[in-house]
């Protein structure tokens, strides 16, 4: 099982083509298969009167409580795009930015992304939704704020509309920055994989990196996180987003919980085997016992190595003769 690690940069770049590298540089540094950013236009996205989401509030100093003025600061324009794209190319690290409006979308396509990711809040926008998936290409969905009705509804669109289910990854989420743990409720993820049939993922926006290594051992083929240089820093989201040694710390998790997944049969692993001689038992005479005295309970044990009689055959075992001497502790034979 191979996790897609999204390290999420988002609009943590302030603005900056060169904070937007170093976020590269991080997310490439911990592992991450893929760095993405957001892309939109603020008088497409939002209406100038439109509020900041209370987190947004808490977390900037600046008085302004508009979303427009916020969001206009934070645009990346088409030659900012393709430069960071090469970029990423030179860090071997996947380009992926989320469009939040229609002109985004062929924007994106334009470029050459393979993969379109839909955020939580454009689940119940039909034309966004037809636009995407006119292309085919992979989408990775995400469903914060959703019942399972909307994420069926949009689901059904995408699949109406020209992409293959194949294609598709849809992410359970919460949206709320950060999120409290009670509000998880990470078994979702699990009834969007059996509703749906598939395959599933998590965007986490807790504190921390449990919840996402815990997502993974539930099944998750693609995890988001959203990372930062420092939560010291202005913006919307950098308060609840991971410092660069946190996000490889979640990232080393999550490739040692993919190995630790395995395989689902049981059986004794190459590392252990050799364990099974010193830490299993075979029945051994308990005192001196005689050529054709009867084997009880009385002068028989089960002790340490194994290579003898397997202890599960020891009611098989009572009540036979000994076939030759044996001394304390030697292993029974079998009796031939």
């Amino acid at each position: 099982m191979n996790v897609f690690i999204i390290a999420e940069a988002g609009v943590n770049h302030n603005g900056s083509i060169e904070l937007a590298k170093k976020l590269i540089d991080v997310a490439s540094d911990a592992g991450a298969d893929a760095v993405k950013f957001q892309t939109f236009k603020a008088e497409q996205l939002v209406s100038k009167e439109a509020q900041k989401a209370h987190y947004q509030q808490k977390n900037m100093e600046e008085k302004s409580t508009s979303q427009y003025e916020m969001l206009k600061k934070l645009e990346l324009d088409t030659q900012t795009h393709k430069e960071l794209i090469h970029y990423c190319q030179n860090k071997n690290i996947l380009f992926l930015s989320t469009p939040f409006d229609l002109q985004s979308i062929e924007l994106l396509n334009d470029l050459g992304l393979d993969t379109f990711k839909i955020p939580s809040g454009e689940i119940t926008n039909l034309p966004y939704l037809r636009a995407i998936a006119k292309y085919n290409k992979k989408v990775i969905l995400s469903t914060g704020m959703a019942t399972m009705q909307e994420v069926q509804n949009a689901f059904e669109v995408l699949l109406t509309y020209g992409t293959h289910k194949d294609n598709i990854t849809v992410l359970h989420a919460n949206t709320m920055y950060p999120t409290p743990m009670e509000d998880v409720h990470l078994r979702a993820m699990q009834t969007l994989e059996k509703s749906l049939h598939v395959k599933v993922g998590y965007s986490d926006h807790t504190l921390g990196i449990e919840v996402p290594i815990a997502a993974v051992a539930m099944g998750a083929s693609v995890i988001e996180k959203h990372f930062t240089l420092s939560r010291d820093m202005q913006g919307p989201d950098h308060k609840a987003s991971l410092e660069p040694q946190e996000l490889k710390a979640m990232v080393q998790a999550i490739r040692n919980i993919e190995k630790a997944l395995g395989s689902p049969e049981k059986k004794p692993s190459p590392s252990e085997t050799p364990n099974i001689q010193v830490a299993r038992k075979s029945i051994v005479a308990m005192k001196p016992i005689k050529k054709g005295e009867i084997f009880t309970e009385k002068n028989l044990s089960v002790k340490r190595p194994a290579g003898g009689i397997n202890p599960m055959r020891w009611d098989e075992i009572l009540g036979q003769k000994a076939h030759k001497d044996y001394d304390v502790d030697m292993m029974i034979e079998e009796q031939l």
